[in-house]
């Protein structure tokens, strides 16, 4: 059985970090935010943290989803800054450049 390799391990905390941060910083948006758009933000965030603890548990479909995720998040950034944009368009490269990595690869086909 492959070991988890350590950088998978800090992506899968990563996620769940983002999407509870996330969650807790959205929350005081609640009373002025439209639903419809609270329980978007509040599911793109759950999103993060599923992926997260998937990854962990070395679900090969949950690297697709953590690479969807900051995918989306470089879509919606192209309507903020230039530094935004190449912030996630970086993250998104070490995500993709991790998480099919040959170890991260043994360990996730270990786990189909």
């Amino acid at each position: 059985m492959n070991k988890r390799p350590v950088y998978v391990t800090v992506l899968g905390y990563v996620l769940i970090a983002a999407g509870a941060i996330g969650i807790a910083y959205h929350f005081t948006e609640f009373k002025t935010t439209p639903p419809s758009e609270y329980l978007l933000v509040l599911g793109v965030r759950l999103i993060a943290i599923v992926g997260g603890v998937f990854l962990l548990r070395g679900k090969d479909w949950a690297r697709w989803l953590a690479i969807a995720w900051i995918a989306f998040h470089l879509v919606i950034s192209i309507f903020h800054t230039k530094e935004g944009i190449l912030v996630h368009a970086v993250v998104l490269v070490v995500f993709c450049i991790l998480l099919f990595l040959p170890a991260a690869n043994r360990y996730f086909r270990a786990r189909a």
